[in-house]
């Protein structure tokens, strides 16, 4: 006769050690995280546009696994999963020239061949893309087409919020480190602060999608983010290498790094006495209120976009690249938002393009438009009276 097996023994305090667990893992590779971040730092900007580019390639390849999950893509084709990695090499071609390119002038233009290679970026990657194609259409599969079709968007779609928004995070670098490094802090300080808050005093839902994101923590890490990215901003204010554009030149030992330059009025500090106080206030305060702004109110909900994709498709991360964390773009959903939204604002109310780079395509108008550019450009400032008619011969 079989004796029914009596109830088991369970460890009333399982749960709270498996959270205690997952708080100590969490903040140990948060450490680590924040190390290597500093330590990327200190290596200068070639070591931040490769980190940028590995991030985005491991957020592309997380994000493509369930495309080809959720579709049921059959192992039957394998050469499709290179046609997608194909799409991504292409669109990296296309984007590295044309936002890395213009700022190495200088130097590519001591090589013909590169600079024929750079000239004509834009028709070659058409081409490059349209190989693309081709072999996307031989290979389809009848029976498998519509799953084949449904990748090809997917891949499509990746290359526009993941690849293209990778290379606006390296074009803000170039108009200065801190465009980069104070926009990707204040959404990880923003992080830091909301879950501390909410984790505290955590009580009444924000959103449907998240149940664990609560309005304490959400106000909470406004507050913190706006505090401690104050402090930030102001030190880094301070210094050249923050602050100065990434301009690189070739010398007899190699290509080196611009170290100094003229600051903008963004960078030069007003001091107020306060009593026995001196404060510097940065005019470049205002613009960190805007980003600080965005990341603590706009940003998060990048965040809250991930999580409802993931419940979407069932899935708790996007990965277990990071013990604690989750993958890689459970960590970096809020970035790339960050960064176009940095990148239009530059574009909108600070940036300006470089002297270098209107040159150029002066360069590449005929010889009647140039004298045309010449003289409209010569009328405008003697109109302007920032040029003498006694000046210009």
């Amino acid at each position: 006769m079989n004796v029914p097996a009596g109830p088991r023994n369970v460890n009333p305090h399982r749960p709270f050690f498996h959270y205690l667990s997952n708080v100590i893992k969490r903040i140990i590779f948060g450490i680590v995280m924040a190390s290597s971040w500093f330590f990327i730092i200190y290596l200068g900007p070639f070591m931040l546009i490769l980190t940028v580019l590995a991030i985005q390639v491991s957020c592309f390849r997380e994000i493509l696994n369930v495309g080809y999950n959720c579709n049921r893509v059959p192992p039957s084709l394998p050469f499709f999963r290179s046609l997608c990695c194909y799409f991504l090499v292409a669109a990296n071609y296309f984007l590295s020239i044309e936002t890395i390119a213009p700022h190495f002038d200088d130097i590519y233009k001591n090589y013909p061949h590169l600079e024929i290679v750079i000239k004509y970026n834009r028709f070659i990657s058409f081409c490059i893309y349209f190989i693309g194609i081709v072999l996307f259409v031989v290979n389809l599969v009848r029976k498998h087409d519509l799953q084949q079709f449904k990748i090809l968007a997917w891949t499509h779609t990746l290359l526009i919020i993941i690849v293209l928004q990778s290379y606006l995070v390296i074009a803000n670098m170039f108009n200065g480190i801190i465009w980069l490094i104070l926009p990707s802090s204040l959404v990880i300080l923003n992080d830091i602060f909301a879950y501390m808050f909410g984790r505290l005093w955590g009580r009444t839902p924000l959103i449907q999608l998240s149940p664990r994101k609560t309005w304490e923590g959400f106000v909470g890490g406004i507050v913190g983010t706006f505090l401690s990215g104050y402090l930030l901003s102001n030190y880094m204010c301070q210094y050249q290498y923050f602050v100065c554009p990434v301009e690189y030149y070739q010398t007899g030992g190699g290509i080196k790094m611009m170290s100094e330059c003229t600051l903008g009025y963004l960078f030069t500090p007003t001091t107020y006495s306060l009593g026995v106080v001196s404060i510097n206030f940065y005019p470049f305060t205002y613009h960190f209120f805007w980003m600080a702004l965005f990341a603590s109110v706009v940003a998060p909900f990048g965040g809250f976009c991930a999580s409802g994709f993931k419940r979407a498709f069932k899935m708790k991360h996007f990965g277990e690249v990071i013990p604690g964390h989750g993958g890689i773009t459970d960590r970096f959903d809020c970035q790339f938002l960050m960064a176009t939204f940095v990148n239009v604002y530059i574009f909108t109310f600070v940036g300006n393009p470089s002297v270098g780079v209107i040159f150029d395509k002066v360069l590449g108008l005929d010889e009647g438009r140039q004298v045309e550019f010449y003289y409209l450009l010569k009328d405008m400032l003697q109109d302007s009276y920032l040029l003498n008619s006694t000046d210009v011969s």
